[in-house]
């Protein structure tokens, strides 16, 4: 039987008496839809997962990205699943290698958001039988709620500009990725988007703070220069300690997060020969703001 366990920490719940190589049952689905909204990260742990698992699970919640600002491969199986990997075959990574990025919210930078990543760990790095190279998160529903009355009168009904290629060049510039500027193609791919700067849930039904360092570049009601010095002020805030919370990953964990209710960032405190292996789908909001979704899925849970 399906049951859930809170961290008692600002996030995070273990979900346990559930196999995510079955199919689940409508009543589970909406359990888990619940817990989402109430504590932003689950972790499903002893998972026996292959990609296939993966996928189907993660459609559950929305239609999957794929590579963010390249076509999907047709040739390759479950195009859809990306890979998380330093591991390096013939001189190239197998998968995407960026961790550390600091702290973003993914798919803010698109005209439909991202509503949930889900990530499977097959090979965590250790050292001295600690794992390393842990996911880190902060509560955005807490730290809207603890803004200062003013600024959230001030601020209500404010739009922010996320910008994919602000994340880019800081790999490029601050992060040595390697990787050349984007082309024309690419930003015609991923141009800017304009997103409210709170928003509500659509689960709990409260407002979240929706602006995150890694892609937000704009407050557009604000002169640059009060969008400049309130971003910083935002992006700090919300980096609290009071509103972080941090999973210390095993293999064959599957953690789910909600990009809505939280921000994020991979903590790379791993060596090079320190091997980590993940599988992710990056879950857009296609559902999730649809009612004819949401109602029935959360009316199961209660039956």
């Amino acid at each position: 039987m399906l049951s859930i366990e809170p961290t008692d920490e600002i996030l995070g719940a273990t979900v346990r008496g559930i196999d995510l190589a079955e199919s689940l049952s409508n009543p589970d689905f909406g359990r888990i839809l619940l817990a989402l909204g109430e504590h932003g990260v689950l972790r499903f742990p002893d998972q026996k997962l292959d990609v296939g698992d993966v996928k189907r699970f993660s459609e559950l919640f929305g239609e999957i990205q794929g590579n963010p600002i390249s076509a999907v491969d047709p040739n390759r199986a479950f195009p859809e699943v990306g890979i998380l990997s330093n591991i390096r075959e013939n001189g190239a990574y197998i998968g995407s290698p960026d961790a550390g990025q600091d702290w973003h919210t993914d798919m803010s930078y698109r005209e439909t958001i991202g509503f949930v990543n889900v990530l499977y760990g097959i090979r965590i790095p250790r050292r001295h039988g600690v794992p390393l190279g842990g996911t880190e998160f902060a509560n955005t529903q807490a730290a809207y709620e603890a803004l200062p009355n003013g600024i959230k009168t001030r601020l209500d009904g404010m739009t922010a500009t996320h910008d994919f290629e602000k994340f880019w060049e800081h790999m490029r510039r601050d992060k040595a990725s390697g990787r050349p500027a984007m082309t024309d193609e690419q930003r015609k791919r991923r141009p800017p988007v304009v997103h409210p700067l709170f928003l509500t849930h659509p689960i709990t039904g409260k407002k979240v703070l929706y602006c995150n360092e890694g892609y937000a570049v704009r407050i557009n009601e604000l002169p640059q220069a009060e969008s400049d010095e309130m971003l910083d002020y935002l992006f700090r805030h919300q980096l609290e300690m009071r509103f972080r919370y941090k999973h210390d990953w095993n293999e064959n964990d599957l953690l789910i997060w909600d990009h809505v209710g939280t921000i994020h960032r991979a903590i790379a405190d791993y060596a090079s020969d320190e091997i980590r292996l993940m599988r992710r789908c990056q879950v857009m909001a296609t559902k999730i703001f649809d009612p004819d979704f949401l109602r029935p899925a959360l009316a199961a849970a209660n039956v």
